[in-house]
């Protein structure tokens, strides 16, 4: 008999997601090299509107915590349109089901994505976002398993997961049930505008 479940029950931990999904961190670290490798310059204008992002970002944040909502508006949406993936050939899939069988048919997850971005059926990024005050790392076995649902299997997959201030990138090869994680990229450091790696990411991947 198959049991479908929701993917954010089933995936409350890290130990977990391994286990059902047969899944595991790679200790190569050429694995996951498209985060710090070849990355594209930005222009004037596109570190302009990065930098008020930013500010937007710390007046918002000012007040305490911020939904997903907020986040999505201030702070992702006016990302994707900086990249150009509002526009063809990209389009934006929000609240898509996903389907995962695992364990043999014996389990079925199922789930919503916050936001997708798709280019001829292949999924480029996913983005999780989750609530101000919460560590990106509480949402990996939710992003691994809403991941394991694209569809070319034979092709890489890549992943994002932020808080708004809190940026992971995520690489997924689910022939070998391998995965590799960037650094952290965090609008808090006062130094730099680290909105300018995220960007610069997120062009590379495409």
């Amino acid at each position: 008999m198959t049991q479908t479940i929701g993917v954010l029950p089933a995936m409350t931990n890290l130990n977990l997601a391994h286990r059902k999904l047969s899944l595991h961190p790679s200790s190569d670290l050429s694995f996951f090299t498209e985060w710090v490798e070849a990355l594209p310059a930005l222009n004037t204008d596109e570190k302009s509107l990065l930098d008020r992002l930013k500010q937007r970002y710390n007046y918002d944040a000012a007040d305490g915590a911020i939904t997903e909502g907020t986040i999505d508006l201030v702070m992702v949406s006016p990302l994707l349109n900086l990249l150009g993936w509002c526009d063809p050939p990209y389009k934006i899939r929000e609240e898509k089901l996903v389907r995962i069988e695992i364990e043999s048919g014996a389990e079925i997850l199922e789930g919503f994505i916050d936001a997708l971005v798709v280019q001829e059926q292949f999924w480029l990024i996913l983005i999780e976002e989750k609530r101000y005050g919460f560590s990106v790392m509480q949402a990996l076995p939710k992003t691994l398993a809403y991941m394991m649902g694209q569809p070319l299997e034979q092709s890489p997959g890549f992943g994002l997961i932020t808080t708004g201030e809190d940026y992971l990138f995520v690489k997924l090869d689910r022939t070998s049930g391998t995965y590799g994680l960037s650094s952290k990229v965090t609008l808090s450091n006062p130094l730099r505008n680290e909105l300018y790696d995220v960007a610069q990411i997120m062009k590379r991947l495409v």
